[in-house]
């Protein structure tokens, strides 16, 4: 299997069912659309490295939650969800982790491919992120990432226990999990629950909310937030590698809440 192989054995709904594809250019960002304004990602045309997307950079703050030591190019990290492709050229490309990207929208692989530099490092799964996780080997992930709005934004499309405790079973002891919600619409409180049921209330943070509503949730396999001073000099050895990247690390500690808080 060669880098960056479209792999379709995955089962999927029929293409004809899900939404067409759109591009937006604005102040030099390329943005990605799914038949509606609402922007499903986005990449600065001449910094494609450069994290741009405000609550993609939030979702990134699971990095604290791993010692540095396993943020040197080992483990496998998975994106649900592909997006405008960010997460997946920072795990491939800068991380240097084994990485796959799973869509169930073959129109958004083929815009990734032709417009927003989908890594060839990377292993893209053209099917059902619940497919995929059910196939998926034991404790075999260490930074998950899910993003799983439809074209109208509304509510996640897999958001039930069903669903969490899939994710809670591929990572790995001491992994991460990232999810994309709206921290200002009711049903972020049912998610957040969820999450926690399947996680424990212990190991579920939310980071402070968007100005366009994006909260992010942070959950851990079997590992706490680490002590302050710790975190602290994890989020300044982040922003250290990648602050060029907009990663402004040293910010998110402060970003970060305990279950069961809620954004304001």
């Amino acid at each position: 299997m060669t880098p960056s192989e479209i792999i379709g054995r995955m089962p999927a709904r029929e293409p004809e069912a899900l939404p067409g594809v759109t591009l937006s250019e604005d102040d030099g960002v390329r943005y990605l659309h799914l038949d509606t304004p609402w922007i499903q990602g986005g990449m600065r045309i001449r910094a494609p490295q450069v994290v741009e997307i405000d609550y993609i950079q939030r979702m990134l703050a699971a990095l604290l939650w791993l010692p540095p030591a396993a943020l040197a190019g080992e483990g496998a990290a998975v994106q649900l969800g592909l997006g405008a492709g960010a997460l997946t050229r920072f795990t491939a490309q800068q991380l240097k982790m084994a990485t796959t990207a799973v869509e169930i929208n073959p129109q958004v692989i083929a815009a990734n491919q032709r417009h927003f530099h989908l890594p060839r490092e990377a292993l893209v799964v053209k099917g059902d992120a619940a497919d995929w996780l059910a196939q998926a080997d034991p404790g075999s992930v260490r930074l998950l990432f899910v993003d799983l709005y439809d074209h109208e934004a509304a509510a996640p499309v897999l958001d039930d226990t069903g669903f969490y405790a899939a994710c809670h079973r591929v990572l790995e002891e001491g992994g991460a999990m990232a999810v994309n919600l709206f921290g200002r619409d009711a049903s972020f409180r049912d998610s957040i629950d969820r999450i926690a049921g399947v996680f424990g209330v212990e190991h579920t943070w939310s980071l402070r909310p968007t100005r366009q509503g994006n909260s992010v949730v942070v959950a851990a396999r079997g590992t706490a937030l680490p002590a302050r001073d710790e975190l602290l000099a994890r989020a300044a050895q982040v922003e250290q590698r990648f602050g060029r990247l907009k990663l402004l690390a040293r910010q998110w500690p402060r970003m970060i809440r305990p279950y069961p808080s809620l954004p304001p």
